[in-house]
């Protein structure tokens, strides 16, 4: 298994309290441009429409091997591959909770592309500013044992 993109912003910005896996529906030569290491999940979001769930705003560079690809859009929605079940038990949780489904990272398990996102609630500035507070402080102890 070996990362190709991480999304840092979402612990950050998110509450993150289930994780779910699911497969990307690319074209050829999107997948080799992301196992290249091209792909940005930075701003992206999972959106539900029509019963399926889409990875909206990810932005993937063309391939520059594949030559010169007609109408190509680097932030076109791209399925997720999920089950029914979980599908349904993801838009239940959206709507009636008000929460999000936050892309965390996408990687290689096996031969295929992965997509690891969670069921998160937006964070308060508050809330972020405490994060940053325990971060520094934990940063100071190690520094103080250190040295």
């Amino acid at each position: 298994m070996s990362n190709l993109a991480y999304n840092k912003r979402a612990h950050f910005d998110y509450t993150i309290s289930d994780k779910y896996e699911a497969g990307l529906m690319l074209t050829g030569q999107e997948v080799k441009s992301v196992k290249a290491g091209h792909i940005s999940l930075k701003e992206s979001f999972v959106t539900v429409k029509g019963g399926e769930l889409y990875l909206t705003n990810a932005h993937i560079t063309p391939y520059k091997h594949a030559g010169d690809i007609k109408g190509y859009e680097p932030t076109r929605p791209r399925k997720l591959l999920l089950k029914k079940s979980e599908i349904s038990r993801l838009v239940g949780k959206v709507r009636t909770e008000g929460l999000t489904l936050v892309p965390i990272q996408v990687y290689t398990k096996k031969r295929y592309l992965k997509l690891e996102f969670g069921v998160g609630k937006g964070k308060k500035k508050f809330d972020k500013r405490e994060d940053i507070g325990k971060k520094e402080s934990a940063r100071r102890i190690q520094r103080e044992l250190r040295g």
